[in-house]
């Protein structure tokens, strides 16, 4: 409950002092693509290993195909001779070492070390693939080894790559609201600061459980060249299993890289994490309703009238509560009104009593 005062004294005019109104809020978030990115690989006679999503230049691209396997194209280049054909390899098992609720693989400030297996078919045969995968704390790019074993030809080679996680980090501005909340992403790619998107987002609160699921509407983000990174709207849930400030959810690019010839690096996942608890109710203020602004009083005397100007959010309750001292504890209610506009004037008696105060109290 706040209490705002406005007094006066004979047929002087005092005004209250305008308190600072709500402001836009800043949550952190996290956006990485699911995809990775693989440099060319090599094994030790100087073969060559290339992957890619699309047809032409490779792109590097090993994409998501299911919940555990991952999929490309390859190219081998096995002493002059080429083979073509196509690979899945499962990526390492969950692990949340750090406890945040984000699978540790993807996150950069998180070390990765293990080894899968997947396979890989060609026009001419098949095989088995063992993917040895490492990568430090706090660095986006790591190393893989590929080794195939031909099931007709045995050993086609063991080739090292590089690989490259692609995440980008920075603040979520916004403007708590009931049901629509609007904000502005500026997220930096990380190991490169002069690479960044910038757009705005709208989430739409599902008014079924509006503080724990969010739409994220369709829009576009600016990249660091200029080019537009349109995306699809997608559902954002609130992490209530152990993270209840954490959200996450899904953005699907028309074309996460537009570097490239043809539409690729499309799956991202995005992650919000909003400490901003004004009411401390335990719901993040992303999501939850909106503590009204302080309102904003002025007094103002007229021959016949007193007229309190009430400055808030429609739709606050307010009681007027009056007394001849400022000390007084017994402060009386003189009208319990909620505002329809903003401002809202109200006419209250002049009364005998040459000194009186009056305050607001918001419920």
């Amino acid at each position: 409950m706040k209490l705002m005062v406005v007094g006066f004294l004979a047929l002087a005019v005092v005004c209250w002092s305008p308190m600072p109104a709500r402001s836009s809020e800043s949550a952190q978030a996290r956006l990485w693509c699911w995809s990775l990115h693989f440099q060319q690989g090599s094994d030790s006679f100087g073969d060559t290993l290339d992957l890619s999503t699309i047809a032409g230049t490779p792109n590097g691209e090993l994409a998501p195909y299911n919940g555990i396997e991952y999929v490309s194209a390859f190219a081998l280049d096995s002493q002059g001779f080429p083979v073509t054909g196509t690979m899945f390899v499962n990526l390492p098992a969950y692990v949340d070492n750090n406890n945040n609720g984000w699978p540790d693989f993807f996150e950069v400030s998180q070390p990765v070390s293990a080894v899968t297996f997947g396979n890989y078919t060609t026009p001419i045969s098949s095989g088995n693939v063992t993917a040895t995968w490492s990568r430090g704390a706090g660095a986006k790019d790591g190393t893989c080894q590929l080794e195939l074993d031909d099931n007709v030809y045995g050993s086609l080679g063991q080739f090292r790559h590089s690989f490259a996680l692609i995440e980008y980090t920075g603040p979520l501005v916004y403007t708590p609201a009931t049901n629509v909340v609007n904000g502005q992403v500026t997220l930096t790619k990380t190991g490169d600061s002069a690479s960044q998107l910038i757009g705005p987002v709208q989430f739409v609160k599902l008014q079924t459980d509006r503080f724990n699921e969010l739409n994220l509407q369709a829009g576009n983000w600016i990249n660091a060249q200029a080019q537009a990174l349109s995306f699809t709207n997608s559902l954002f849930l609130r992490n209530l299993s152990g993270w209840p400030t954490n959200y996450y959810g899904e953005i699907d690019f028309a074309d996460g890289d537009p570097a490239t010839p043809a539409p690729d690096y499309l799956a991202w996942g995005f992650a919000i994490v909003d400490t901003n608890d004004a009411n401390q109710n335990g719901i993040p203020d992303f999501s939850d309703d909106p503590v009204p602004a302080p309102p904003r009083l002025a007094l103002f005397v007229n021959p016949t009238n007193l007229l309190l100007t009430i400055d808030g959010d429609v739709g606050t309750i307010c009681q007027i509560q009056a007394s001849s001292s400022l000390a007084a504890t017994n402060w009386q209610p003189v009208r319990t009104l909620t505002l329809t506009n903003d401002p809202q004037t109200i006419a209250l008696p002049l009364g005998n009593n040459p000194t009186a105060f009056f305050r607001i109290q918001v419920q």
